[in-house]
């Protein structure tokens, strides 16, 4: 897990059509890709919470490359990310996301699914909750899992935010010819 000594933490809004989110990074990643429309304080009390001795420093250009491909993602024209992530967590929530990212784009897996994948079949709720924990929503694509019935479930954006990602995949498949699958 982290240490406490001073980190200093990279920030900038991402704005593009309708959606207005928070990134973040550390020089070695991405570390943070927050709620849509949610106020700066979602990212305060993250870093807070996750570093809780950083500096916040607002650098447009040092989150470049993650808002350009998160960008890219959002219109249609980016299937999967490219990115260092710097993310931190147990052993266990680092299989559960590495699991995620398994996930094809368009395509969704259960909570049972993860648990099975991870060869840990009786962990559904530990699952859930590591899933919880993703500090870099979207990149780490936690909205690829719905309940075992199909339902939408729980989702640290919000329903509403997992619906637009899994409507706007669902339309990527359908026009797969003008995709680029970086």
């Amino acid at each position: 897990m982290r240490t406490n000594k001073s980190q200093t933490i990279f920030w900038t809004k991402l704005v593009t059509g309708e959606w207005s989110l928070f990134l973040a990074a550390t020089t070695k990643g991405l570390c943070y890709v927050g709620s849509l429309n949610k106020p700066f304080d979602e990212l305060v009390a993250w870093t807070n919470k996750h570093f809780p001795n950083c500096t916040l420093v607002e650098d447009a250009g040092a989150l470049e490359s993650y808002a350009t491909q998160i960008t890219e993602y959002i219109e249609g024209s980016r299937k999967q990310f490219t990115m260092p992530f710097d993310y931190q967590g147990t052993p266990f929530q680092l299989a559960v996301w590495d699991a995620l990212c398994e996930i094809p784009y368009g395509e969704t897996k259960s909570y049972s699914d993860i648990a099975q994948q991870i060869q840990k079949p009786a962990a559904v709720r530990a699952v859930g909750t590591a899933i919880g924990a993703n500090p870099v929503l979207i990149t780490v694509p936690c909205h690829r899992v719905i309940g075992k019935n199909g339902a939408l479930t729980g989702y640290r954006g919000g329903l509403e935010m997992k619906t637009k990602l899994l409507e706007l995949e669902s339309a990527g498949q359908h026009t797969k010819g003008r995709m680029q699958n970086a």
